[in-house]
């Protein structure tokens, strides 16, 4: 891999962790406060596990757009998975911002709900341009599935709580 290559993937790597840690800003103080007092689903995972998942996620995410830059966004196809990639990464950072920061459970419904298909649009466009960068966001996609269930069963759960 050549200078370029190592710039695109150590860009891609900073700016998914950096939109981690943006989300985790708000998550980490809400956790142990308003979130541990919310009713939640049946199968909610415990804690600990968001975590590492996410750090996983974030890795998997960073080299998914990775595969895409290399490849040249003339590549058809490329730049619309490009661009795609950074406006679903924006709105995963801005989740956390309206669900735990300002504990919007029915915006964070309607955040999810339009993350999940940006991330579905992300991963289809991703594969047409490099198989293995759309098969990437396949365990994205997954867990924000169980995220979008966990934020609409705490939503239902919890509608006479301020919203």
């Amino acid at each position: 891999m050549d200078l370029n290559g190592v710039t695109k993937l150590v860009i891609s790597i900073l700016a998914s962790f950096a939109a981690g840690g943006i989300g985790s800003l708000f998550t980490f103080k809400a956790i142990p406060t308003w979130y541990a007092g919310l009713k939640k689903p049946p199968y909610t995972p415990p804690n600990w596990a968001f975590g590492p998942v996410w750090t996983t996620l974030y890795l998997l995410m960073a080299i998914s757009v990775f595969l895409v830059w290399q490849k040249g966004l003339a590549v058809n196809g490329a730049w619309l998975a490009f661009t795609l990639f950074w406006i679903q990464l924006v709105l995963n950072a801005l989740w956390s911002v309206i669900f735990f920061g300002m504990k919007s459970k029915g915006g964070g419904v309607i955040t999810i709900i339009v993350l999940w298909l940006l991330i579905l649009a992300t991963m289809i466009t991703s594969f047409r341009v490099s198989g293995w960068a759309g098969a990437l966001l396949i365990p994205y996609i997954l867990w924000v599935s169980i995220a979008s269930y966990l934020n609409i069963g705490v939503w239902l759960l919890n509608k006479s709580t301020n919203e």
